[in-house]
């Protein structure tokens, strides 16, 4: 059985080096903000070879659960003093290299990254290696446009980090930009993630931040709202009238205690999802779509919810719509097996327990919903076998380096 190659549409490489690290109660009111903290202590140590590896080995996985490209939400940009590379694109070009030691494909998302909070607010000691100026990410995306355009399977699009983190000038100075240097690029941001972030744009702007972000920019097909979790029936509309997506990361969402997006909502009106693994807790097709679900089915007392009209099946609706939508807001022509586009292709293992002797229209609602993980045999990805039988043939080399960071980072 061949299916498509899922895309994963939010990622940050890095926080998988510390996945683990972060299970338990740090305070009496343990939430994403203390995550966070302990996130900043951690990514202190971490060298540009060190990103390298981190990445190589996370997309490895990823391409052993079915991720055949991925968008790199990317803002760990500086030295850990905050101080620029000799190569302001380092920690940028080290990714990427990651990426080409697996075999996924990228879109490159460099995020600008200038306040710690609405009002602009001066960011701390420990953001600084995120932290850029407006003319400074323009010169870097400038940059990395010349040396990405050459490779193969490889994008690049831009991520203002949130709305409490950029001012709204700097939003419209970057998006007008890379509009004009790569038409079509997409544009990524984080929005509506807790409700904290709602309650202070609110305080700030006057409006909630999705309502704000449609009221003052025309979205279109390329923007991809990332959580967007704490939204009302109004955003719902005005997202899908302005035909962007909305990237839902459902471990991530979950591990975080951040709260449960209107799926079937959205879904209902026409409104086109993706899924990422953000901080990479679990990087696993299968998790994704089933707590995507599940959360659905635990609010509406229902099952069978993300099904529809076309597709009864509801792994089947969920997987297709992901991939579909993952690669167009992506800006790569994959997701779907059509004349044309990219050959990135899953081989499932038909003799696995779970699969043996379904009928076809049953083998990947089991795959996602009756397998810890989806049993892959192989993985294609531009008409190359990266994963056989498996196996990647640079595994050992790829395991052993991430295995020598993680030793180092955790003394």
């Amino acid at each position: 059985t061949v299916i498509p190659g899922m895309v994963n549409c939010h990622s940050h490489s890095f926080q998988r080096a510390f996945a683990g690290f972060s299970e338990y109660r740090a305070n009496a009111s343990d939430s994403f903000w203390s995550w966070r903290d302990i996130m900043y202590r951690f990514v202190a140590k971490m060298s540009p070879a060190d990103a390298r590896h981190v990445a190589s080995y996370l997309y490895l996985e990823m391409l052993k659960a079915g991720y055949t490209s991925v968008a790199e939400f990317h803002y760990l940009h500086h030295q850990a003093d905050g101080k620029q590379y000799n190569d302001p694109a380092e920690m940028s070009l080290q990714v990427l290299q990651g990426a080409r030691e697996s075999g996924i494909c990228m879109t490159l998302l460099p995020v600008l990254y200038r306040y710690a909070g609405f009002g602009l607010q001066e960011p701390s000691k420990a953001q600084g290696r995120f932290i850029h100026s407006t003319d400074k990410f323009c010169t870097l995306i400038e940059n990395l446009n010349k040396q990405i355009k050459p490779l193969s399977n490889t994008a690049l699009g831009i991520a203002p980090h949130s709305l409490r983190a950029v001012s709204d000038s700097q939003l419209k100075q970057v998006t007008n930009f890379v509009r004009q240097l790569i038409p079509n690029a997409p544009i990524h941001i984080h929005i509506s993630e807790q409700k904290k972030e709602v309650a202070d744009c609110l305080d700030f702007y006057g409006k909630r931040p999705v309502e704000w972000l449609l009221d003052n920019f025309d979205l279109d097909e390329a923007w991809c709202l990332i959580h967007a979790t704490h939204i009302n029936d109004e955003e719902i509309t005005g997202i899908v009238k302005q035909k962007a997506s909305v990237g839902i990361c459902p471990t991530t969402e979950a591990n975080l205690g951040d709260g449960i997006f209107p799926t079937q909502a959205f879904m209902q009106q026409a409104g086109r999802i993706a899924i990422g693994s953000d901080s990479h807790i679990a990087v696993n097709v299968a998790d994704e779509i089933r707590t995507l679900e599940y959360a659905q089915r635990l609010t509406t007392y229902q099952r069978a919810v993300l099904s529809s009209s076309e597709c009864s099946h509801v792994g089947q609706n969920i997987y297709y719509q992901a991939a579909k939508n993952g690669a167009e807001i992506l800006g790569q022509k994959t997701g779907q097996i059509v004349e044309g586009y990219r050959a990135d292709l899953i081989v499932l293992d038909d003799n696995h327990p779970t699969l043996y002797a379904k009928e076809d229209q049953f083998k990947l609602d089991a795959a996602i919903f009756a397998c810890d993980q989806m049993p892959i045999k192989s993985v294609m990805v531009g008409g190359e076998w990266k994963i056989l039988e498996g196996e990647h043939e640079s595994e050992e080399e790829i395991t052993n380096n991430y295995l020598s960071v993680i030793k180092k980072l955790s003394t």
